[in-house]
């Protein structure tokens, strides 16, 4: 099977500035203050996922794995490592990534659609669907700048879901939406993942990640913790027993969706 992700000791620093201004910089140095400070977000990882596999990256707040997700992606590039990925990439890594506040949502379709590699002509004949996935009705000429984060994730999603792809990545766009909306999302992921694409799912949400994925990475802090079968994945991540309740609690919240979608399956 061919390698479609490939992950080599690819390690991501940033630097946190405790000041802003000059002036400020300058009293700190004198007071022998640190004025920065930098951290591995990605540290030395490595993986391989193969054509077809479908992968949920887990792990808790300020692990790394949004930033990871951009490596992929392309949107970063690792400081030290590589990380290299074949055929077109699509997918939603952040609510609104790509969009132009002041244009409308109908402008901001084209726009979003030729970022992630669509001719004009591709995104004409893809247009209904796309606009019909959506669902913001009237609000499709309005500029997106007034949207709520559930409008910036529907439109977000529509256009990623309808690109030709060979890897799909998704950060996270089942945190916000209603339950329609979050099932049809799954549904679509379901389909792309028949369709024989790789799928790399960010989520906290164990039941949809048990049900998207064939199996899960964690990621502790920028260190790839645990790499193997989905259950076990999740119960790594219980690091201890109020970890295991809020993961037990988003469960319990998604039951009926993940269960709707089951019966469907």
């Amino acid at each position: 099977m061919t390698d479609s992700i490939v992950v080599e000791n690819a390690s991501k620093m940033f630097t946190m500035r405790y000041h802003r201004t000059i002036k400020q910089m300058t009293i700190a140095m004198m007071r022998r203050d640190k004025i920065s400070d930098s951290f591995l977000a990605v540290n030395d990882v490595s993986f391989t996922i193969k054509q077809g596999e479908s992968v949920g990256l887990m792990g808790l707040n300020g692990s790394g794995k949004s930033t990871l997700l951009k490596l992929i992606n392309g949107v970063m590039k690792p400081e030290q490592g590589q990380v290299l990925t074949r055929g077109r990439i699509a997918g939603l890594i952040a609510t609104g990534a790509g969009f132009h506040q002041a244009l409308t949502g109908r402008e901001n379709v084209f726009l979003n659609a030729a970022i992630l590699g669509m001719t004009e002509a591709e995104t004409k004949r893809k247009f209904d669907q796309i606009v019909e996935f959506a669902d913001i009705g009237k609000f499709l000429d309005t500029p997106v700048g007034f949207y709520s984060s559930g409008m910036f994730s529907r439109l977000g999603f529509a256009v990623a879901v309808h690109t030709d792809s060979d890897i799909f990545l998704i950060d996270e766009v089942l945190a916000v939406g209603d339950k329609p909306f979050k099932k049809k999302c799954l549904e679509r992921m379901q389909e792309i993942k028949k369709e024989g694409r790789t799928l790399v799912y960010v989520s906290h949400a164990a039941g949809s990640v048990k049900t998207m994925c064939d199996r899960v990475l964690v990621l502790e802090k920028g260190v790839l913790g645990f790499d193997g079968d989905v259950d076990e994945g999740i119960r790594y991540l219980h690091y201890d027993d109020g970890d295991a309740d809020e993961v037990n609690s988003e469960e319990a919240d998604q039951a009926d969706l993940d269960s709707e979608l089951g019966a469907e399956i």
